[in-house]
């Protein structure tokens, strides 16, 4: 039976994580496809680590695959993501299962993996991106449309540099084939979320075929605990152009 597997990057998110796992397991995948959860604590505070040891632990009661990872020290959601992808390689999943992100918060919804799931079985493209921007989504409010707007000058640029047609090149649905995963982990340096624009860079020069699916999205304010600011995104576009400057070849992806 093929694995979904789900990497969940933790920090600080106690009050949210509960209901976002608990969605994450009711989400409908595809007919004959299961599930594995592997939750990277990235240093949290200590209620929210002890929230999160006690979901971990209800989980596995209840027969639940899932694997707990913590950093001795906070390291960035990039970080976080090695680790992740680190400890689902390391259990020798089939090439045939997927990966995918899942922020710990609330603003992506996990019944959106059915149809993120079918478009990759589809067998036309290599790996899938979600988008939030399109006619599925009224943006509305200054501080919305000018994360929106921030969030389209970034994938231009991405797209430039990859020669991918994105229209959300930051969106954290982000899913592949584990066959791709390999070569993908060896090339990801980022510790914060510099590790968005490097994935698509990265899967660009593997040549993978990336297609697009849109998903929904309730954003959270910096209030309601967003971390991303605009330091993030000037590191994005150094890295967009690095990574295009980058020499090495990653190998054409498997099909």
């Amino acid at each position: 039976m093929p694995v979904l597997h789900v990497v969940i990057p933790f920090y600080n998110e106690g009050g949210t994580v509960v209901p976002c796992v608990q969605r994450v397991l009711a989400a409908a995948l595809p007919e004959g496809w299961s599930r594995s959860l592997v939750v990277v604590d990235d240093h949290s505070d200590t209620s929210d680590r002890e929230t999160l040891r006690e979901l971990v632990a209800t989980l596995r009661s209840q027969g639940h695959p899932v694997e707990l990872c913590r950093h001795e020290r906070n390291q960035g959601k990039g970080a976080a993501l090695r680790t992740g992808f680190d400890a689902v390689l390391a259990a020798q999943p089939s090439d045939d299962d997927f990966v995918i992100v899942q922020d710990a918060d609330l603003e992506y919804d996990p019944t959106d993996y059915r149809r993120l799931m079918r478009r990759l079985l589809q067998g036309d493209v290599d790996a899938v991106v979600g988008t939030r921007w399109g006619e599925h989504r009224t943006v509305t409010g200054f501080a919305r449309r000018l994360h929106a707007w921030g969030n389209r000058v970034l994938t231009r640029c991405s797209n430039f540099m990859t020669g991918l047609e994105l229209s959300d090149m930051e969106c954290c649905y982000k899913l592949v084939p584990v066959r791709l995963l390999h070569g993908l982990r060896c090339r990801l340096t980022e510790s914060r979320y510099g590790v968005e624009p490097q994935m698509v860079a990265v899967l660009a020069k593997m040549k993978a075929r990336v297609g697009q699916v849109p998903v929904s999205y309730d954003p959270r304010s910096a209030a309601e605990g967003k971390k991303i600011g605009w330091r993030d995104g000037v590191r994005a576009l150094w890295v967009i152009a690095r990574e295009r400057l980058r020499r090495g070849d990653t190998g054409e992806a498997r099909r």
